[in-house]
């Protein structure tokens, strides 16, 4: 017998969570009555996150998948709706949850072009063979973007540039920069 009950968010089990999820954004608030998410993209590009037809959502290491129905591109986020969500209470029960997408299924980035997600835990060393601390995060500042390493309770941040930024190498962890201690 047919049911014309609506159907549940497209989710997956928590042990068919992808291991590899880098987060991508996060859900704002909602908009209007049918559901409707604002999703702020934490990307060069935020319509590059469109190119993924599942998102993963969660909070907490709790995830969801839900496929994303339609999206409109707006000046500082993205207004999403997502199957199964179908109402503000809903959307509502979202906000300040994270967005993620498998880094399997991202492109590769190009030479001298990093991802931030493989970057953060890498050990900053400058040149003089000084440990500086460990990725923490990086945020942009429109200039330029800046790497938070943390070394203890000391936090430095270093503009990731050319001249600061010598070498990164992915495969031993390691950022070199030519920055010193005191700075």
């Amino acid at each position: 017998m047919a049911s014309n009950k609506p159907t549940a968010p497209q989710t997956q089990s928590v042990a068919t969570v992808p291991e590899d999820l880098v987060s991508m954004g996060y859900i704002s608030g909602a908009f209007g009555i049918r559901g409707g998410i604002n999703v702020v993209a934490d990307t060069e590009h935020p319509d590059s996150l469109l190119d993924y037809k599942t998102w993963w959502i969660g909070r907490d290491g709790q995830w969801r998948a839900y496929t994303l129905v339609e999206a409109a591109v707006q000046p500082k986020k993205l207004s999403v709706t997502l199957a199964g969500v179908d109402d503000r209470d809903k959307a509502f029960a979202l906000k300040g949850c994270q967005v993620a997408v498998p880094r399997s299924l991202m492109p590769q980035a190009g030479a001298d072009e990093y991802y931030w997600a493989d970057l953060v835990g890498l050990a900053v060393v400058n040149v003089q063979g000084e440990h500086l601390g460990v990725v923490e995060k990086l945020f942009e500042t429109g200039a330029n973007d800046v790497i938070v390493a943390k070394d203890g309770d000391v936090e430095r941040l270093l503009p990731f540039v050319g001249h600061v930024v010598l070498k990164v190498d992915l495969a031993a962890r390691i950022i070199t920069v030519d920055w010193g201690l005191d700075y």
